[in-house]
């Protein structure tokens, strides 16, 4: 049996000095979850508000689909490819194209959310003859080469060579209660202004432009109202197509199956990821017929959509619907979000509370200067994680926490949840941790 302290120093010695662990001082090992809870090797449990970057969308051992994977498991077919008919593959995409709204759907399925950006990219830069793509500031779509080169997140701009010719535009506001800011219908004006300057000013054509409903990265920030959807009008005035990226506001994470249906934009490309299949790998791209059918040459994903992974999604989805999650995210991601500002409200370091549904980020500063305060961001995770609850960390600045629970999270839970996190804000100002 391994020592407390020998698997950290392996993960160490074969992990890449750029991936790093939670909790340095004594990185957290899951060995077994059930419900929103996880247990570690120490045998301690925890309410899990961040569910694998949202990829555990229902929970842990969650028996409608183990019982699928189990069944899927007895046949012996783990993996074919798409070169053979796969009956879950098409129910999946047929199931996939209808909940999408896109107009004459055609789906394509990927092993993760990333290499649906690059396909989506691929796509439209295919479809448009441009390499020029517009995105938001402080985004983020992956790891990959493409995927990195849209990212405008500044702490991943500007590393060696882009595959794309890129430009950004405005997000949401991270701070929409600064005295000095304009209002909300002047700011998506003057959003939209630059954004059609830009696609009338730049050659060659622009390929796509690509947004995020809520930014998860930056720290749950949401775009303006109306800002998805002017954006979109001025892309679809001048033929650029617009590609939704839904990894973290889909499958009824925001309180709807997808992010953009709140401000009513119409996608032509969506890419989604993370909870569809309840953490196993499943990603995809689904989008208009005459764009998805652009590419020159045939192409296959050797894993994406194999039959354990859209086994997974069919009953991931069935219990979404069965169990209408997406209202049911609304409303309980409305009483954590409650229950936060109302506990944090004499926390002096604690920002108020962003985001829709069940993606919320909570943004920490140093009291004083009310600077950024990566520092208390952290101090705060760590102070949750010895109260037994788990959150995550974001934000351009690194000042963030992340909240994406399982979509079943319960009320109980929820108000336990956001009680420990102001507690735990608490204690961090009372102690007067440096920034």
């Amino acid at each position: 049996m391994l020592r407390k302290d020998e698997l950290p120093s392996r993960h160490r010695a074969v992990a890449p000095g750029w991936s790093p662990l939670y909790y340095r001082g004594d990185p957290l090992e899951i060995l077994s979850g059930h419900g929103r809870y996880v247990r570690d090797a120490q045998g301690r449990s925890y309410l899990d508000l961040y569910g694998g970057i949202g990829a555990n969308l229902l929970g842990y051992d969650v028996p409608e689909v183990r019982q699928a994977l189990e069944r899927q498991l007895r046949t012996g077919v783990v993996h074919t490819s798409t070169f053979y008919l796969s009956r879950s593959h098409v129910e999946l995409a047929e199931r996939v194209g209808r909940l999408s709204g896109v107009p004459d759907p055609v789906v394509f399925f990927t092993c993760s959310g990333t290499e649906a950006v690059e396909t989506a990219l691929l796509l439209a830069t295919e479809y448009r003859r441009s390499r020029q793509v517009v995105a938001l500031h402080h985004g983020y779509h992956g790891r990959s080469f493409g995927a990195l080169a849209v990212t405008g997140d500044r702490r991943w701009q500007g590393m060696a060579l882009s595959p794309l010719n890129v430009a950004h535009v405005p997000a949401g506001r991270a701070d929409p209660q600064g005295a000095a800011q304009e209002d909300t219908a002047a700011y998506v004006r003057r959003c939209a202004a630059e954004l059609e300057g830009l696609l009338d000013g730049v050659l060659p054509p622009v390929a796509a432009l690509l947004a995020e409903p809520v930014q998860g990265v930056a720290g749950a920030v949401p775009l303006e109202p109306g800002q998805l959807a002017a954006y979109g009008r001025a892309a679809r005035e001048r033929g650029v197509l617009l590609i939704v990226d839904e990894m973290q506001t889909g499958w009824g994470r925001t309180g709807r199956y997808w992010g953009h249906q709140w401000a009513e934009a119409q996608p032509d490309l969506l890419v989604f990821g993370k909870g569809v299949g309840n953490g196993l790998a499943l990603g995809g791209v689904v989008g208009r017929r005459e764009v998805m059918s652009c590419l020159p040459m045939p192409s296959v994903s050797t894993f994406g959509g194999n039959p354990l992974a859209t086994t997974a999604a069919a009953a991931t989805l069935d219990v979404l619907e069965e169990r209408d999650l997406p209202r049911y995210a609304h409303r309980i991601g409305g009483l954590l979000r409650s229950r936060l500002d109302g506990r944090l409200r004499e926390t002096a370091s604690a920002r108020s509370v962003q985001g829709w549904g069940l993606l919320l980020g909570l943004a920490f500063v140093d009291p004083d200067t009310g600077a950024p305060s990566p520092a208390r961001a952290a101090a705060v995770q760590e102070e949750c994680r010895a109260r037994g609850v788990l959150v995550g960390l974001g934000g351009t600045a690194g000042n963030r926490l992340r909240l994406m629970p399982p979509l079943t999270l319960t009320e109980e839970e929820a108000r336990h949840g956001a009680d420990v996190i102001a507690a735990a804000a608490q204690e961090t100002d009372g102690c007067g941790r440096s920034t």
